[in-house]
């Protein structure tokens, strides 16, 4: 396996989704701003997308991936008869979840917006939006499932491409938005669940060719099934805690008028550096790390650790400088348009600020977790991440009344730094990962690049003030202007000091 080749492709495909998820998101914010109907919809989206992105972006991977690698080894036939026992169990448990939900909605959004108690208006639509979009989440854990069985296969690009169709299809809705008045949230969340069963019939047409499946609802658990649960629950809470964290901060901040949707604009800008930085390095690793594990080439485990760590870094450090220096004028060059004022730009762009202050600890969790899962251990990161995720909350009650919703991503980046110290001191605690000769020298080479990205950056910048100033129309084209001349410019002087050298796309591993 090529580390780079296939995060690439990974990485390409997430980034596609993501930027498609940008379009989205910059109409949903001209024709919905960040009013009721906008907090109502993210709410009724947030839901089963965070369970999309606990699922999907690595965590099923992080249980099933190095149970389901031992199986692969035994033969076609051991590896199918395990993966259809997880399935059969998973479809019926999640069938059974999302019927239960459904019965018990008004209790169930009460929980996760409480502060929309008060607002009968909006508690309503919530609940009707969240009954239409939650089976998203039947749809699209079973989908994760396909996705976890072609990655442990070193086949990387359907999973990606997946959510390109979520997407496709809100743009889709969004395009019509003008005769749809406000029953475009209901169209939106039919929308929303609609392309979650579309991304499980795209990846079975893919995962055939590796797995067979077959209905068999007569339960079925042997030690190594019970093994796979008692993992899947650590897993999910571990690997997904940047995103509990969201949603953690999103159940407080649904008390203060807007702040979901300022949350939610902000949050979307640094998920596209986190999906290539964290989730994709940490899904391509895994499969080969369990390998290795299995066979204890410890060469090649320690190789595989130092790179992933070292790309993890050489992509999150630019941007969460680039995100420190602009984040105002870059959620206001992308979101700053229709319903979306300057106001919601300003809170936005602090919520990114202290959001980017975090980016580099989001992709860590993502990697060092990684290393843990491949080992079979997923124990040790779920008592960090529950850990972490107290400190949170405990944090955000705490200063939420006196500062209001931005002490939610400051919450966040401080309880997400401390889950990922913890996580790397266990790792050499335990003797599970070590550096090798060449990461210090090149993690002070990224270092140097950053900052010196990070000059040039803030020079562009205040160079384009005017242009970039919320009254401008093209604002966005000077934006992505700055961006693409930085991100050469960072590329340029990497290659120049050797912080990345032509080798490394050739490197097997």
């Amino acid at each position: 396996m090529n580390l780079l080749k296939s995060t690439g492709t990974f990485g390409f495909f997430t980034l596609l989704s993501r930027i498609l998820g940008y379009l989205r998101d910059i109409l949903i914010a001209i024709f919905l701003g960040t009013g009721v109907l906008a907090d109502a919809f993210f709410i009724a989206f947030r839901i089963p997308n965070t369970f999309r992105r606990l699922f999907s972006e690595g965590t099923f991977n992080a249980a099933f991936v190095p149970s389901y690698a031992s199986e692969i080894v035994k033969g076609k036939k051991q590896s199918n008869k395990f993966a259809n026992n997880i399935f059969n169990l998973l479809f019926l448990g999640l069938l059974f979840l999302v019927l239960i939900v459904q019965i018990f909605m008004p209790t169930f959004v009460s929980i996760i917006a409480p502060g929309f108690v008060e607002n009968v208006e909006k508690m309503e639509l919530a609940i009707s939006l969240t009954r239409i979009t939650f089976p998203f989440l039947f749809f699209i854990c079973l989908a994760s499932f396909f996705s976890a069985i072609l990655n442990s296969h070193n086949k990387f690009a359907a999973a990606s491409a997946a959510p390109i169709i979520l997407n496709i299809i809100l743009i889709g809705v969004l395009l019509f938005s003008k005769s749809l008045g406000d029953n475009l949230v209901f169209y939106l969340s039919y929308g929303v669940s609609f392309a979650g069963f579309l991304q499980l019939v795209f990846l079975y047409k893919f995962v055939r060719k590796f797995y067979s499946l077959k209905f068999d609802f007569k339960i079925k658990t042997d030690s190594k099934i019970k093994v796979f649960f008692k993992k899947l629950l650590p897993s999910i809470f571990a690997s997904g805690v940047t995103q509990i964290n969201i949603l953690v901060g999103t159940i407080i901040a649904s008390f203060q008028a807007s702040a979901v949707s300022y949350l939610y604009y902000a949050d979307r800008i640094y998920q596209i550096n986190l999906a290539i930085a964290g989730i994709a390095i940490g899904v391509v690793v895994l499969p080969q790390l369990s390998k290795h594990i299995q066979s204890k080439k410890k060469s090649k485990i320690h190789l595989i650790q130092n790179k992933a760590l070292e790309l993890s870094l050489f992509l999150t450090l630019p941007a969460s400088v680039a995100l420190l220096i602009a984040s105002e004028e870059i959620i206001s060059a992308l979101f700053g348009y229709g319903s979306f004022d300057q106001v919601s730009a300003i809170n936005s762009g602090k919520a990114l600020y202290y959001f980017a202050l975090g980016l580099p600890a989001f992709s860590l969790i993502k990697v060092f977790s990684s290393f843990f899962f491949a080992n079979h251990d997923t124990k040790i990161p779920f008592y960090i991440s529950l850990f972490s995720v107290l400190i949170n909350i405990v944090i955000s009650i705490s200063y939420f009344s006196e500062i209001g919703f931005i002490i939610i991503p400051i919450a966040t980046t401080i309880s997400s730094w401390l889950n990922a110290i913890l996580l790397f001191a266990f790792l050499k605690n335990r003797d599970l990962f070590s550096f090798n000769n060449i990461f210090l020298v090149r993690f002070i080479k990224i270092i140097i690049a950053s900052l010196l990205m990070a000059i040039f950056f803030n020079f562009l910048i205040t160079y384009f003030k005017y242009e970039l100033s919320f009254n401008q129309n093209i604002k966005s084209f000077y934006l992505i202007l700055s961006v693409i001349l930085s991100l050469l410019f960072y590329l340029l002087v990497s290659y120049w000091i050797k912080a990345f050298k032509k080798s490394d796309i050739k490197l097997k591993y």
